[in-house]
């Protein structure tokens, strides 16, 4: 009996040895130094690497106004909100890519409540304005992949230190403002404005082939031209957000003032635009122009 138990706990042991390398075998780390490893790793840090999976960003900060010859204002707090998904697409040149869909919210807070801002009186005229919250639907990305446009390789720029990673995005803008006339190239009227970005995350989990969504943290700074809502009437000057925030585990998470303005004016923010959304990409300026037509004149 006891070269039988014997025999049994050897072919146990053997068959226990057999499946180890099985049991130990790993999924390969996604290689960043790859074409495909970097598009992939900048897919996960916009949304996820799975299809059709909401992903919600927020943000919150602080507005100021910078005025030539005087000190700057403190105007506003932000609290901000994007609600994404990202679906794959693929190029036969190209390879195999991801298109971003969202929405955005830019809401302005009374800094001494916490409250939305519905009026707002302007210190340089002494006027009171309605205040109108950015509400952009939608924000979509072109189709980004492991070969861009110039025919050139994806590569992973960020900057890396132990088990951190972080990157720089530098976005300047200079168009047409949709609220100006037919001359916008004889006597003005660009909008010109730059947007910041600084992402934040742990290599371990970026890599992770298993992590199809992993924690990013966010920096964001904006500088622009007066809001038309501040009814500036071409004064010199302009604005800067300073903000932070980072990716949320749910649409829950977004702080209580956010979600009650979603709930009673904003519902479609609950979740993203549809995969195949072909919409124009909404601005600030778009937006207003759709609230207040130039048919309904200037706004009082």
């Amino acid at each position: 009996m006891s070269r039988y138990r014997n025999s049994v706990a050897l072919i146990a042991t053997l068959l226990c040895a057999l499946a180890l390398p099985a049991q130990a075998a790993k999924p390969k780390r996604i290689d960043l130094s790859t074409p495909e490893g970097a598009n992939l790793a900048a897919r996960k840090i916009q949304c996820s690497a799975q299809d059709n999976v909401p992903t919600v960003y927020w943000f919150h900060g602080e507005g100021y106004s910078r005025v030539p010859g005087e000190r700057d204002r403190k105007l506003f707090n932000v609290e901000g909100m994007n609600i994404r998904q990202c679906v794959t697409v693929t190029d036969p040149v190209r390879g195999a890519g991801w298109r971003l869909i969202s929405r955005e919210l830019l809401l302005y807070v009374d800094p001494a409540t916490g409250e939305l801002l519905r009026d707002w009186k302007n210190p340089w005229t002494g006027q009171t304005v309605k205040v109108l919250q950015t509400a952009n639907d939608p924000v979509n990305q072109r189709p980004v992949f492991p070969i861009g446009a110039d025919g050139k390789p994806a590569t992973w720029t960020a900057t890396m230190s132990g088990n951190q990673w972080w990157n720089t995005l530098t976005v300047p803008l200079f168009y047409s403002n949709p609220l100006a006339g037919d001359y916008q190239k004889q006597i003005g009227g660009f909008y010109h404005a730059t947007e910041m970005f600084n992402f934040f995350g742990n290599i371990d989990e970026l890599t992770d082939p298993k992590n199809l969504n992993p924690a990013i943290r966010v920096g964001w700074v904006r500088i622009a031209d007066w809001l038309p809502w501040m009814e500036m009437s071409g004064r010199a000057g302009e604005i800067y957000i300073h903000a932070a925030g980072r990716k949320l585990d749910n649409f829950e998470q977004l702080p209580p003032v956010v979600l009650k303005e979603i709930a009673a004016t904003y519902p479609e923010w609950r979740s993203p635009p549809p995969a195949d959304d072909a919409r124009e990409n909404e601005t600030s300026w778009t937006y207003y122009k759709k609230k207040f037509p130039p048919a309904s004149g200037a706004r009082k």
